[in-house]
């Protein structure tokens, strides 16, 4: 299989990317190829177009899985498992929200939850509990708000982030009505 050069551009930069993003470079390298690439691919295809072992694309492919980033297809009269990602990009941005609040933002929130179970002894764990509280409660909201989002269609996500600066006038609105 052989990819454009915009292609091929995209896929280095997904690589480079993916440590960033919580994936190592391969398999931010895969995924852009199969977001990419409009007909589903099969593990060979894969290697074959960024010369990476099959062994490396099957652990790949199992990572991308448990990230419930791609699906797998079948291909009728191809015994070959096919992968494919989600046709819209909203879909894709709430899937990775989901997930890496499961691998980061819940753990953190048992451990601030079980701090905050705890006695504290002295003045400074009151006070340390007090940030923990706070940093608990951002952390509660943010959950909040990112369960919303993950409810929404992609076409009132797409119009929430064109409002862009508009949200902070809003706000002053609502403060302005609401003084009154």
């Amino acid at each position: 299989m052989k990819t454009t050069q915009i292609t091929q551009s995209l896929i280095l930069h997904f690589g480079e990317m993916g440590s960033r993003w919580g994936l190592n470079r391969t398999l931010g390298q895969m995924y852009a190829l199969i977001v990419l690439t409009e007909e589903p691919l099969n593990a060979d295809q894969i290697s074959e177009a960024l010369q990476i072992s099959r062994s490396n694309v099957s652990m790949g492919l199992k990572e991308l899985k448990a990230w419930n980033l791609i699906r797998l297809q079948h291909i009728q009269g191809d015994r070959k498992e096919y992968f494919s990602a989600p046709n819209d990009v909203w879909e894709i941005a709430r899937t990775l929200v989901v997930e890496r609040r499961k691998r980061e933002l819940d753990p953190t929130l048992t451990t601030l939850r079980d701090a905050l179970m705890s006695e504290p002894s002295n003045e400074a764990d009151q006070y340390a509990q007090k940030r923990i509280q706070e940093m608990h409660d951002l952390m509660e909201m943010i959950i909040l708000w990112s369960n919303e989002l993950q409810n929404m269609s992609s076409e009132k996500l797409s119009a929430l982030l064109k409002l862009g600066e508009g949200i902070s006038k809003i706000l002053d609105v609502k403060d302005k009505l609401l003084k009154s």
